[in-house]
């Protein structure tokens, strides 16, 4: 499949946007793949090809976190274990079933995580308790959200921030963060059975990956500098847009 010089132009824009929203709220696979789709990419493809280039984003975002010690990898090694096997084996059982029942319940679950930081207005201002062991986490919402994302994966990055803050006290910005480092190792884990199956174009998700990464440097800085005030009303605002989208596209209206 070839594009003109525009639409490896648009693509790269649109992957810069993507990366720097997801960095901050998550849901850049809900503006990447509606694209893809439109300049006539096969469905597969296009999710493979997002796959790629989210990687870039996810990883340039993980990078910034881990150098800036926002995440200290050897304290969180099991979460990215067990997030791992979680998402291969979402990946897995994704390809033997129908994911309809899904479809229809997501959007309504995706609105509940905007309502809840809306009407919850100091959740992850600082730090909290700790509810649950970092083996009870890797266990539950490691393996659990990392099967969701090789699964279906729409609003992934947020069900990673929520586990963090309600479950282990993270205020939100260092949730943030965290949750770049596991949403990067479900997207890799994934990522992976794509390239299998031969379905990434590689050309077009290495331009896109650039953008991506570039995007997602821009939106981690956001992060730790803005903190609560910038994600909080992103988080808000991307679930709302995301839980609307998804609605449409699986038919809740008719």
């Amino acid at each position: 499949m070839e594009f003109g010089v525009d639409i490896y132009a648009l693509l790269f824009a649109v992957a810069v946007i993507a990366g720097f929203i997801d960095a901050i709220a998550g849901g850049g696979g809900l503006i990447v793949i509606p694209v893809l789709l439109a300049v006539g990419m096969p469905p597969a493809m296009a999710l493979g090809t997002n796959k790629l280039q989210a990687c870039g984003g996810s990883l340039s975002a993980s990078w910034y976190f881990v150098r800036r010690k926002a995440v200290n990898l050897n304290e969180i090694s099991i979460l990215i274990v067990l997030t791992f096997l979680g998402a291969v084996a979402g990946t897995i059982l994704v390809q033997q079933i129908d994911t309809g029942f899904l479809r229809k319940i997501l959007p309504f679950l995706i609105f509940a995580i905007g309502i809840y930081f809306l009407v919850t207005p100091k959740l992850g201002e600082s730090d909290k308790q700790r509810r649950i062991s970092y083996w009870g986490f890797a266990v539950t919402a490691g393996f659990g959200v990392g099967f969701y994302d090789g699964f279906f994966g729409p609003g992934a990055g947020s069900f990673y921030s929520l586990a963090f803050v309600t479950l282990l006290g993270f205020n939100l910005a260092k949730a943030t963060a965290h949750a770049k480092v596991l949403n990067f190792t479900s997207n890799f884990a994934s990522l992976i059975f794509f390239i299998i199956g031969g379905q990434v174009m590689w050309f077009l998700g290495f331009i896109m990956l650039l953008g991506q990464f570039l995007g997602a440097r821009l939106g981690a800085k956001m992060v730790l500098s803005k903190g609560q005030k910038l994600i909080r009303p992103m988080v808000v605002v991307v679930a709302f847009i995301m839980a609307t989208k998804l609605a449409f596209d699986y038919g809740w209206f008719g």
